[in-house]
C-alpha cells in the first residue's frame, strides 16, 4: 500500500529535504582530484550531525558509511574507500538523513576536474531525464507515465536506463511503496495522488544496462564496464502540484 502523508508530515519532510540539499551542496564543493571517498564520507557525517539529524544509510542492510560514492562504471550503493579521485572520473554522491523520524534521500553525479564531452553529456542527459520525470509527477498521471518519459528521453540520446533498480516511496522508512521504474508504458501502474512522497532516481548507462554486484558487496556496477550516472530528488504531491523537497539552492 502507498502511504498518504498529512500536511504536518510533509512539512517535516520539507525541512529534512532542505537540510539534506544544503549538505549535499557542500559535499559537491569538496569533490576534486586527490580526495578519497572516505574523506568525503567523514565530511558528510560531520555535516549531518551539525544539523542535529541522523544518517540514514549507516547500518542500513549492513552498509558501513553515511554516503554512497559510486565512481565511473559503479551505478549506486558503492561504499567509500581509500580510493583517491582522479581527473576525469565521475562520482555519484547518494546521501540520506533522518529528520524528526522521517527520511530524506537524494543523489547527484558530478565530474572530477575536467571530463571528456561524452561523459559530460551522460551527466547532462541523466539530470535532464530526472527533470522530465518530475514534470510527469502530478495528480492523475501514473508512475508508468514517469518511467516511460524517462526511458524515451534517455534512449533518444543513445543511452540506456538501468532496469534492475528503481525509485521508491519514502517516509518513516527509507524505502516504501511504490517501486518507481525508469522505464515502462504510459497509463500503467498506480495513479499519483495528493499526499504521496517519493524519490525519482534515473540511473543511466553509456553502454548496456545490465548490472553486476561490485566487489565491495554493496554497490552495483555495469557488467560491460561502461560509465553510469545517477540523479535523485525527493518530492511530494501537494494541492498545488509537485514540490521537490531536495532542490539544490542556486548560487
Amino acid at each position: 500500500m502507498i502511504s498518504i502523508k498529512t500536511k504536518q508530515e510533509i512539512a517535516i519532510m520539507v525541512e529534512g529535504g532542505k537540510i539534506l540539499a544544503k549538505i549535499l551542496k557542500q559535499l559537491i564543493s569538496r569533490v576534486e582530484p586527490g580526495i578519497t571517498t572516505k574523506e568525503l564520507d567523514r565530511v558528510a557525517e560531520a555535516l549531518i550531525f551539525s544539523y542535529n539529524a541522523r544518517p540514514a544509510f549507516k547500518g542500513y542492510d549492513g552498509f558501513p558509511a553515511v554516503l554512497c560514492t559510486s565512481i565511473n562504471e559503479q551505478v549506486v550503493h558503492s561504499a567509500p574507500s581509500n580510493y583517491r579521485l582522479k581527473q576525469g572520473d565521475i562520482i555519484s554522491l547518494d546521501i540520506g538523513l533522518i529528520w524528526q523520524k522521517y527520511f530524506a534521500d537524494m543523489a547527484v553525479t558530478v565530474p572530477v576536474g575536467k571530463c571528456d564531452p561524452e561523459t559530460l553529456r551522460l551527466i547532462k542527459v541523466t539530470k535532464k531525464a530526472l527533470k522530465r520525470g518530475i514534470k510527469k509527477a502530478r495528480q492523475g498521471n501514473t508512475f508508468g507515465d514517469i518511467g516511460n518519459t524517462i526511458q524515451r528521453y534517455v534512449e533518444s540520446q543513445g543511452f540506456n536506463v538501468v532496469r534492475d533498480l528503481c525509485g521508491h516511496g519514502i517516509g518513516k522508512d527509507l524505502h516504501q511503496e511504490p517501486q518507481i521504474m525508469n522505464y515502462g508504458k504510459r497509463h500503467t501502474g498506480p495513479k499519483i495522488r495528493q499526499g504521496m512522497v517519493f524519490c525519482l532516481e534515473p540511473m543511466v548507462t553509456i553502454g548496456d544496462y545490465k548490472l553486476k554486484k561490485s566487489d565491495d558487496g554493496h554497490g552495483f556496477e555495469t557488467k560491460d564496464g561502461s560509465l553510469s550516472a545517477h540523479f535523485e530528488h525527493q518530492m511530494a504531491i501537494t494541492p498545488t502540484g509537485c514540490q521537490v523537497l531536495t532542490e539544490l539552492e542556486k548560487t
